[in-house]
């Protein structure tokens, strides 16, 4: 990793913390940001490391429901069958799991082909474009479902597993699967960052387990995960209330106008 001052890395904290939670794509803006202001590669240990940030966040943010579903556990294990049947806690750490299966098969299968898409600022646009179409289908009303079933988690799960993809937003991707499903504002947010969690663990245990954290500088890497805690939490907070009077498709002309920007700037329309 190139040396981040302690300005660039809050930058780059606030940029995580704001475009993790709201549908513009995190990976896709920290692509973009670090070609502007000239930041040298921060290797994947420090973007880990932001992610961890929000991840706190998130965390915090649905305390309650977490606390709900660590107490559900031995009810599931004690009988999964009444569990799935109810729709509490037990149900949401059954689906939990079930849309982590794709998400951790996508990961693992095509890791390599995703980190080296962040290279092509060209890519990043074309995939901020995927984004926005995504947002604009969540302006038409979809009939209403009751809940989230095996099968829709399992699409959930996919769409959050590409949305590794830089420029595509993965809480972009998983709110406007479920509200094109029909499920409910307050459930459709909830189930995507609740399902982000296991996702976000998962990438930071590989990270350690490769030893990329022995390549992050101290200082930056602290600086940067203060920085998306807070813009994280406050971002979180507000897209919630935006999902929740049907202002999510709000994000749609942004990520198609930094899209067409990135794709420009890359040189994706040269002939």
């Amino acid at each position: 990793m190139g040396e981040i001052s302690l300005a660039k890395a809050a930058l780059l904290g606030l940029v995580q913390g704001l475009t993790e939670f709201l549908p513009v794509s995190s990976s896709g803006h920290l692509v973009l940001v670090g070609d502007l202001v000239d930041v040298p590669a921060t290797g994947l240990a420090f973007e880990l490391l932001l992610h961890a940030g929000t991840l706190m966040a998130v965390i915090w943010y649905y305390r309650v429901d977490l606390l709900g579903i660590a107490r559900s556990v031995p009810d599931v294990f004690r009988s999964p069958r009444v569990a799935w049947q109810e729709d509490g806690p037990g149900r949401l750490a059954l689906l939990i799991i079930v849309a982590s299966i794709p998400t951790a098969v996508i990961g693992l299968a095509f890791k390599e082909y995703f980190e080296g898409l962040a290279e092509s600022i060209s890519a990043v646009g074309g995939a901020l474009f995927v984004t926005a179409i995504l947002l604009a289908l969540t302006l038409r009303s979809w009939p209403e479902r009751g809940r989230i079933g095996v099968g829709l988690a399992l699409v959930i799960g996919f769409a959050q597993g590409l949305a590794i993809t830089p420029g595509i937003s993965r809480s972009g991707a998983t709110i406007a699967v479920a509200l094109i499903a029909g499920i409910a504002a307050d459930r459709s947010a909830r189930f995507s960052f609740l399902v982000s969690l296991p996702a976000i663990l998962g990438a930071l245990v590989l990270k350690v387990l490769d030893g990329g954290m022995a390549q992050l500088d101290l200082g930056p890497g602290l600086i940067g995960f203060l920085v998306s805690i807070v813009s994280g939490y406050l971002a979180l907070a507000w897209l919630v209330q935006l999902v929740r009077r049907q202002r999510f498709f709000w994000f749609a002309p942004y990520c198609a106008l930094v899209g067409l920007w990135a794709l420009l700037r890359g040189g994706g329309f040269a002939g």
